[in-house]
């Protein structure tokens, strides 16, 4: 079993090895090599495609897990900014909120979230009452135009 699960990697963008062992590499999208631009290129190729609200890993599996989940609720479905990052649809405030509780489940006892959140269209003040539990710190700053924040949660003692 891998150490860290990315349960929403999409091109793997911020990973500096996207091919890492240690990391189970999943999302619901597969895309192959496509040029979205003259010259740039995305390749959307996880280890294993799922659902971020249903993860297929037993409770307790992973001492990080990475939640980078889409943001975008208003693009054009064959966009360049949806093919890049997914798109929320339907019923996002739950989905988004299962998605955390399903992140937590797959945590062992004293792991650790990390939580991605670009402001693009939704403060992150909307999104944070979504979650069980309060972030352990991270960056809040919107100084100099960074909407993109990343936060820590914990999991407990108890599985």
């Amino acid at each position: 079993m891998k150490k860290i699960l990315d349960a929403c990697c999409g091109s793997k963008m911020f990973w500096f090895d996207k091919n890492n062992p240690d990391v189970e590499f999943c999302d619901i999208r597969t895309l192959p090599r496509t040029e979205y631009y003259p010259g740039r290129y995305i390749e959307i190729c996880p280890d294993t495609v799922c659902d971020f609200t249903d993860l297929p890993f037993p409770d307790g599996s992973f001492y990080l897990v990475v939640f980078d989940p889409p943001h975008l609720a208003y693009a054009g479905q064959t966009s360049i900014m949806a093919t890049k990052y997914g798109k929320l649809e339907g019923n996002w405030r739950g989905m988004l909120s299962a998605g955390f509780e399903e992140c937590m489940r797959v945590l062992k006892p004293n792991g650790v979230l990390i939580f991605k959140w670009s402001e693009i269209q939704f403060p992150l003040s909307t999104i944070l009452p979504l979650f069980s539990q309060e972030p352990l710190f991270g960056n809040r700053c919107r100084k100099r135009g960074n909407t993109t924040h990343w936060l820590c949660f914990m999991k407990g003692e108890k599985l």
